[in-house]
């Protein structure tokens, strides 16, 4: 059963989540990016090394004299990038949480336009939408493949649901139905509750340490599996209009 993480007293503003899974190389690095992108901002930043066998947890140990903010959560064993993502937020101690893929492949220089636009719209999601992407053509094809069956299936409003730079209400995403590789059906669950998503464009950058985690045929035959998953999910939701609480006499 999933209980959350002691909370301190102080509570960051925002606190960011990345995932991390043999990000040796880079991982240290992404932790800079994020400290320098957010240094006007009070924030926390949350990695959870998913049971890496690889130096990713020696480089983050080491990042922690350098970065107070920076907080280590770590899997016994391999659970995946939406586990650990769950296992990032239940140790969140803002109210506001910005995700992003441990591959260094997001900019942390897009986190305050993503804030700006929360500020903007107060949206429970604002999720981010890559421009330029900085990948194979193979990858691209498949991405816009997937993309295009899932926003006619789910009718999420996502042109772009795969970039993992998104920002979040807390309480929002722990309402969610929690499964495996749900992180890339994000916009679709929360609309699936009655919150409001938004999206903004983002940068995209080549991956410059590690290697990527799915195969192109890997990824689009859980997709399709998943989809399936996600459309049971909405056709049984059932929405009470708005909810209040009775005035006491």
């Amino acid at each position: 059963m999933d209980q959350p993480h002691p909370i301190a007293t102080k509570r960051p503003a925002l606190s960011v989540v990345a995932p991390m899974h043999n990000e040796a190389g880079g991982a240290a690095q992404l932790v800079a990016e994020i400290a320098a992108a957010l240094e006007n901002t009070d924030h926390e930043i949350i990695i959870v090394d998913d049971a890496s066998s690889d130096e990713t947890l020696r480089e983050l140990s080491e990042a922690t004299d350098k970065f107070p903010q920076l907080r280590i959560i770590r899997h016994e064993r391999n659970a995946g990038q939406s586990r650990a993502l769950r296992s990032g937020v239940l140790a969140a101690r803002g109210s506001v949480v910005v995700m992003l893929d441990g591959d260094g492949q997001n900019d942390p220089a897009d986190i305050p336009l993503l804030f700006d636009k929360y500020d903007q719209t107060h949206a429970a999601m604002v999720a981010g939408e890559r421009r330029a992407r900085q990948d194979s053509s193979a990858k691209k094809l498949a991405s816009r493949f997937a993309n295009g069956v899932r926003r006619r299936l789910l009718r999420d409003g996502a042109t772009d649901t795969g970039c993992g730079l998104k920002l979040f209400h807390r309480d929002a995403f722990l309402r969610l139905p929690y499964f495996d590789h749900m992180h890339r059906y994000l916009p679709a669950l929360m609309r699936r509750e009655g919150f409001e998503v938004v999206f903004v464009p983002v940068s995209h950058r080549a991956r410059a340490h590690g290697k990527s985690k799915y195969s192109n045929l890997g990824r689009l035959m859980v997709a399709f599996r998943d989809i399936l998953g996600v459309l049971w999910l909405l056709a049984r939701a059932k929405s009470p209009g708005n909810v209040s609480e009775e005035p006491r006499k």
